[in-house]
């Protein structure tokens, strides 16, 4: 039964009376309180995640020179974008790397600089190098350009990232014998360690596991600055399921497609990031505001980290052959004690997000939301769309088995 709408929630955030928790808090809150008399007090559970963010980038548009160029290889710190777009508006991806990067060609590869670190020069207001190669045209007669820009000198500086907000990560392990170089971190052989990256109870899918109010056009923290929720993320297959203890929750597989302008965010919560033996990223800070409609919304974002689960997975065989088995599932709990226990050995844990940044993105978004700053937007769909219940197939190999 609904106790509340967008509505009234968003009249109360105007006149300064709503109630707004973090999701940690909201936990210890029901667990004192209970669920029906949490769920009366309670307007709006803020969330949070701060974490390695492959899929995203920024799109730009840089202005005209005179004369005109149209832009056919375009770098940026000598960071290849997109030049397959209108004449000066370019895309650069986080995961972009200088053609002169040695990649792995000496293993493991330091990947130094990437399209990561040039979003976060551009929002720290840096100058980066502009080049800009044409072919020449009638209307755009100039060939190349080379010149520094700012964010304050770019027309449009827009983050528009296509996964972010992963619902749940593998737990990585490797029961290989040799040290592997993986989006996960470094992860020592034989079971010397397993890495995750998921802020558990603060994670914002995890917390509306059936996106009950996350769709598209949910306003959002986003990079220091507000963005929206513009469509479900690349990959977005989500699936919840009980954990293994009642009342607990295994969901997986939904992904957000997030969009921001980069003239408001900050370099505070868009970090690149070099990743030994796999290559450049930026860690993105993004926070959901989960509005409470009705008690089986408050139930979702009141599941600890104890009642939350992850999945262990050999990043030795079973990941790269995308081989369906696991070796269990552990909870966030586990994970953060620092040991969880598989094949009957202790193995050390460690996070590739931060759960101390998360905690200080949910508790931003309060203060944005009890201070009239920031108001919740109903979103015009709710995700998942239109891919829910479905299962991506492996990728068909055709042509010759021999390579």
């Amino acid at each position: 039964m609904s106790i509340r709408t967008y509505a009234e929630i968003n009249a109360r955030l105007r006149k300064g009376n709503a109630v707004v928790v973090t999701a940690e808090e909201v936990v210890s809150m029901v667990r004192e309180q209970g669920l029906t008399e949490t769920a009366r007090q309670v307007d709006v559970v803020t969330t949070g995640t701060f974490a390695p963010m492959c899929s995203s980038g920024v799109y730009l548009n840089f202005g005209h020179s005179a004369p005109r160029v149209k832009g056919h290889r375009i770098t940026l710190n000598d960071v290849p974008a997109y030049g397959g777009l209108a004449a000066v508006d370019t895309y650069l991806g986080a995961t972009a790397v200088p053609e002169d990067d040695p990649l792995n060609s000496t293993h493991p590869g330091e990947f130094r600089y990437g399209g990561g670190h040039v979003i976060h020069d551009l929002v720290a207001g840096k100058p980066v190098k502009l080049r800009v190669i044409g072919y020449g045209t009638d209307c755009y007669p100039r060939r190349e350009i080379e010149t520094y820009v700012t964010l304050d000198d770019l027309n449009e500086v827009v983050l528009f990232n296509p996964r972010n907000a992963y619902q749940n990560y593998n737990v990585a392990v490797n029961l290989g014998d040799s040290t592997l170089y993986t989006y996960m971190g470094v992860l020592k052989p034989r079971l010397g360690n397993a890495h995750y990256s998921t802020s558990g109870q603060l994670s914002p899918l995890l917390k509306d596991p059936y996106f009950r109010t996350i769709g598209i056009g949910t306003r959002i923290f986003l990079g220091g600055g507000i963005g929206y929720v513009v469509w479900n993320g690349t990959q977005h297959f989500p699936s919840v399921r009980e954990g293994p203890v009642k009342g607990s929750v295994f969901a997986a597989g939904g992904t957000l497609t997030v969009l921001g302008d980069l003239k408001q965010m900050s370099p505070q919560w868009l970090v690149g990031a070099s990743f030994l033996g796999y290559g450049a990223t930026l860690v993105v800070g993004i926070g959901v505001p989960i509005p409470i409609l009705d008690e089986e919304v408050l139930r979702y974002t009141a599941l600890s980290d104890a009642e939350l689960y992850a999945p262990v997975m050999d990043y030795n065989k079973a990941y790269p052959q995308r081989l369906s088995e696991t070796l269990g599932l552990v909870s966030y709990a586990e994970l953060k004690s620092g040991t969880i226990k598989i094949n009957g050995q202790n193995v050390p844990t460690a996070s590739m997000s931060s759960y101390s940044k998360a905690r200080e993105i949910a508790g931003i978004l309060k203060e944005w939301l009890l201070g009239g700053e920031f108001l919740l937007s109903e979103p015009a769909q709710l995700l998942p769309s239109p891919h829910a219940g479905l299962v991506g197939k492996p990728l068909e190999i055709k042509g010759p088995k021999e390579c």
